[in-house]
C-alpha cells in the first residue's frame, strides 16, 4: 500500500478563552490546529438552515463553534482558490486564477525569509506540520499530470513535516479524485463514465474512507508528540463525479429533493458572464447535457442534486470520525477546529452546473471555527474572505504575522459577532471583480460583451435572479470605487 504527503488546513488558539473571561495571562500552551478543507462545499447543509441535508456531525460543530454565514472565496476554482487561503493575497495576475497557481508561485522555490504559506510559518514556530489529502490543488501534495506516474516534486516544499495520502485501489493520487468503487477512473476510462454513481460498497470504497482512516491514525501519533501539531486534512466529496456509498444516497427521498430557486438566466445579464457546465458535461455518459440554452428536466436535476447532497453526507460521516477521534484522545480541549469549503457550486442555478462563475452561488462557501474552551453556536453574518483564514490562524496560534497579507484576523468577531467590520470581499474570474458588501454584490468584467456591469440587491434578491445596474445608477456609483480599490493590477479598470 503506498502512502504519500499531502495537504491541511487549521487554526490554533490561544488566548480567546482567556481574553473572554478577562484573564491577563495566556496559557503558555500554544493550541493545536485542525483544518479540515472539503472540496466544492456550497452551505447547504443543516447548520446553514438547509434541514433536508444530512450533515449531522458538520452540524455538531457548527453548534459548539462560529459559524460564518457569508465568507466568500478570492477564486472560483479549486488551486487558485487555495493559493489565495495559503498565501493570504488577492490575485495578483492572471496566472493566480488558474489551478496551477501553487505551482507556478511556489512549487520549486528556495526557502526564504517570508514564508511560502501560514503552514510554513507554523512550522518555524513550533508547530509539527502534516497534511492529509487535497489541502493545495495537487491531491496528494505531489506535482504530476492527471494521467502521469505520482510525482516526487512536492507543490509546498517547506510547508510541511509529514505529506499523506493512501491512493489504495486506485493506485495514484488523480486516479483516486477521479475515482469509482471499482478502481477506475474518469482519465482511463477517457470520459465515459456517468457524473455520479452509487457504489455498493462501506465507506472504503471510495477514497475519503481511506483519508479519514489516515487522519485518524495520525492524530493518535500526533496526541504522543510533545509538541503542538498542525493537522490539515482535505476531503474529496462533494467535488465531481458525485460517487459516494449507497447508505448516504439511502438518506434522501429523491423526489422530495428541492430544486434550484433560480434555474434560469439573471434578467439584463450577458451569457458571457456563464459558461455552459464544460466540466460536467466532460462526465460523457450522463443522461443530460447542461447548458445556457435551457434547464435540463427536473427529473435529471433532482437526480444529480441527489447525488450531491449523498456525497456531503459521505464527507460529513468522514469528518465526524476525525471530530469523535479528537474527543476520545482528550485533544479537543486545546484544539482550535476549521472547516472551509474551498468555494460553493451552482447546482442548475443560473443554469450552471459547476463552479467557475463569480456569482454568489460559486463563492459563497461553508466556514467554520471551533475554539477550545469557548462556548458555541454562534453565527457571525458579516461579509468575510478567505484571505482572513492566515492572519486569523497566526493570530490564535499567539504568534507574529511575517509579512503583511491581504486578509486580517478574524479573531474580534470569534469574540463578538457584532464586532465593528468592513465587510468587503473582492472575488476574480471570468475577466471580471465581484465586490460583495452586505447587501450588494457588484461585478465589474473586462471584456467586449455587454452589458459589463451588474447589481444584484442581496436584501430583495437573495439569488442574483435579475441584473439592477442600469436601474440603480446612484448605487453603482458609489460603489464602483469601492470595487476599483480591488484591482490588483490585473485589469486595466
Amino acid at each position: 500500500m503506498k502512502y504519500h504527503q499531502s495537504v491541511t488546513i487549521l487554526t490554533s488558539v490561544l488566548s480567546i478563552f482567556q481574553m473572554a473571561n478577562g484573564s491577563e495571562k495566556p496559557d503558555i500552551q500554544k493550541p493545536n490546529v485542525l483544518f479540515i478543507c472539503v472540496d466544492d462545499l456550497r452551505p447547504e447543509l443543516g447548520c446553514y438552515g438547509a434541514d433536508y441535508i444530512q450533515s449531522p456531525n458538520i452540524d455538531k460543530l457548527a453548534a459548539s463553534g462560529v459559524l460564518f454565514s457569508h465568507q466568500f472565496v478570492q477564486v472560483p476554482t479549486c488551486g487558485a482558490s487555495r493559493c489565495s487561503l495559503l498565501t493570504g493575497m488577492l490575485p495578483k495576475t492572471t496566472g493566480y486564477l488558474g489551478n496551477d497557481a501553487c505551482i507556478r508561485f511556489i512549487s520549486g522555490k528556495p526557502e526564504t525569509g517570508q514564508p511560502e504559506t501560514f503552514i510554513h510559518h507554523l512550522r518555524r514556530n513550533g508547530y509539527y506540520t502534516v497534511g492529509i489529502g487535497k489541502i493545495s490543488h495537487e491531491v496528494d501534495g505531489l506535482i504530476y499530470d492527471y494521467t502521469a506516474p505520482v510525482g516526487t516534486e512536492y507543490e509546498l516544499p517547506h510547508s510541511w513535516d509529514e505529506m499523506l495520502f493512501n491512493p489504495a485501489k486506485w493506485g495514484t493520487g488523480w486516479n483516486a479524485f477521479f475515482g469509482y468503487a471499482d478502481g477506475s477512473n474518469r482519465q482511463s476510462l477517457k470520459g465515459q463514465v456517468k457524473p455520479y454513481e452509487m457504489g455498493e460498497v462501506d465507506d472504503l470504497g471510495y477514497p475519503d474512507g481511506y483519508t479519514a482512516e489516515l487522519a485518524v491514525k495520525k492524530l493518535g501519533e500526533l496526541a504522543k508528540k510533545d509538541q503542538p501539531f498542525f493537522l490539515a486534512v482535505g476531503f474529496f466529496k462533494p467535488h465531481l463525479p458525485f460517487n459516494s456509498p449507497k447508505k448516504y444516497w439511502d438518506l434522501y427521498d429523491e423526489s422530495k429533493i428541492p430544486l434550484s430557486p433560480n434555474p434560469f438566466l439573471p434578467e439584463h445579464v450577458n451569457k458571457a458572464s456563464l459558461h455552459n457546465s464544460s466540466e460536467f458535461n466532460s462526465y460523457r455518459l450522463g443522461e443530460e447535457d447542461a447548458s445556457l440554452s435551457g434547464p435540463v428536466s427536473d427529473a435529471y436535476a433532482r437526480k444529480i442534486r441527489h447525488a450531491y447532497f449523498a456525497c456531503v453526507s459521505y464527507a460529513d460521516a468522514q469528518i465526524g470520525k476525525l471530530l469523535d477521534q479528537l474527543d476520545q484522545l482528550g485533544l479537543s480541549k486545546n484544539t482550535v477546529i476549521v472547516l472551509w469549503g474551498d468555494h460553493g457550486w451552482h447546482l442548475g442555478d443560473q443554469l450552471v452546473w459547476g463552479k467557475h462563475t463569480i456569482f454568489e452561488r460559486a463563492l459563497n462557501s461553508a466556514f467554520i471555527i471551533k475554539l477550545p474552551g469557548k462556548k458555541g453556536g454562534t453565527c457571525v453574518n458579516q461579509v468575510v474572505s478567505a484571505v482572513d483564514i492566515y492572519p486569523t490562524i497566526i493570530d490564535l496560534c499567539g504568534l507574529k504575522m511575517a509579512l503583511k497579507t491581504d486578509g486580517k484576523s478574524l479573531k474580534p468577531l470569534l469574540i463578538n459577532p457584532l464586532a465593528q467590520w468592513n465587510n468587503v470581499s473582492y472575488s476574480y474570474y471570468m475577466n471580471g471583480i465581484s465586490l460583495r458588501t452586505e447587501r450588494y454584490r457588484l461585478t465589474k468584467y473586462f471584456r467586449k460583451a455587454e452589458p459589463i456591469i451588474e447589481l444584484y440587491d442581496h436584501q430583495s434578491d437573495p439569488n442574483e435572479t435579475i441584473n439592477i445596474a442600469a436601474e440603480r445608477p446612484d448605487v453603482v456609483e458609489n460603489l464602483m470605487p469601492v470595487l476599483e480599490k480591488g484591482n490588483t493590477g490585473l485589469y486595466k479598470m
